[in-house]
């Protein structure tokens, strides 16, 4: 009796570690070339300073950006009215100092804020690729707060018409999920880190994301993660056996990012600037 209930014991485990295997494993088969987003850093909302003249997400910082031959890492949502602005908080208090949400308010109602202590204002999506107009690679965060992600199709057809080199990423799943079903040949990432670190770690879904359990669904091409929780098992295994690309957030030293190159491809930085930003 007991040998037949380590038997047992033994094959679930195996069981569950084989799921686990499968439900953690990103897109292996026809993977498209992530080549030309490893040779560059990305600057982490556009090369800014929030006490300055060039806040975050803002045309002045993606502006210096360009010029300083980075690639950039910008967040996108749908306002009211149906326009994809370039904003990171759902909500407009840290950085425009008022109460509201971007989704409750139209692109006009926006134009009254200014970013931060500067003159700057939440630019449209439309203006800002008309400006980077190709000449640097782009990772476009599209932000989800819900299951709803029919802000995707409107994001989306303004990248259909954009011929610079771009790809797309998310913490939501359900945005990968669509652009898995409606955009294939896109480049998708899903954005993670280790929610228990960070103290929020209370429902089913931050531990699915913790664990990258649902990659099964959105098949991702690359793993952004926290770079401060690198060990974290499912990270490991996509980027050492599935052989997966991945991608650190956000990197805020010269020494982190020396540190952890054999452990990432994709390296978005914040609050310094890389010795060489051009990588190769």
């Amino acid at each position: 009796m007991i040998l037949a209930a380590i038997k047992i014991t033994l094959i679930c485990i195996m069981a569950l570690a084989v799921l686990y295997m499968l439900a953690i494993m990103p897109r292996i088969f026809n993977r498209p070339d992530t080549t030309l987003f490893k040779k560059v850093y990305f600057a982490h909302r556009g090369l800014h300073d929030n006490e300055g003249d060039a806040p975050e997400n803002s045309m002045a910082a993606f502006q210096k950006a360009v010029e300083a031959g980075l690639g950039i890492e910008l967040d996108v949502q749908v306002t009211r009215d149906g326009v994809p602005v370039i904003f990171h908080d759902f909500t407009l208090d840290r950085i425009c100092g008022t109460e509201g949400k971007i989704a409750d308010c139209t692109y006009g109602q926006l134009q009254d804020y200014t970013l931060c202590e500067s003159e700057e204002r939440i630019p449209r999506l439309k203006d800002f690729l008309a400006m980077v107009d190709g000449r640097v690679p782009l990772i476009v965060e599209i932000k989800a707060e819900t299951a709803d992600v029919s802000c995707c199709a409107v994001i989306d057809r303004m990248l259909r018409a954009y011929g610079g080199a771009y790809c797309i990423e998310s913490f939501n799943p359900m945005v990968l999920w669509w652009f898995r079903i409606n955009r294939g040949e896109v480049v998708r990432g899903q954005l993670s880190s280790n929610f228990r670190r960070e103290g929020v770690y209370w429902n089913i879904l931050y531990f699915g994301m913790t664990h990258l359990l649902f990659n099964f669904l959105t098949k991702p091409d690359f793993i952004a993660y926290n770079h401060k929780f690198s060990e974290e098992p499912g990270r490991r295994i996509c980027r050492r056996l599935y052989r997966h690309p991945a991608a650190a957030w956000t990197i805020r030293s010269q020494q982190d990012l020396e540190a952890l190159k054999g452990e990432y491809d994709v390296f978005i930085f914040d609050s310094f600037l890389p010795i060489r930003a051009e990588r190769l």
